[in-house]
């Protein structure tokens, strides 16, 4: 332990803080493009990955959702 290094908790919290401006860069859309319900979102999902032909697979999915 190092003797006579007193710091004090403003000294640690001032060293913890920016001291500039801060910058946030958020690229998206605040509504999405399209919107499906979660009900049909199985058969949604398979229809757009050409994948309508696994009907085991996507009754599975169905439960999981």
């Amino acid at each position: 332990m190092m003797a006579g290094a007193t710091v004090t908790v403003d000294e640690v919290r001032k060293g913890q803080r920016a001291t500039g401006p801060a910058t946030v860069l958020a690229i998206g859309t605040a509504t999405p493009a399209n919107c499906v319900y979660q009900a049909d979102y199985p058969d949604y999902y398979f229809r757009i990955t050409k994948s309508d032909h696994l009907t085991d697979l996507k009754e599975k999915f169905k439960r999981m959702c």
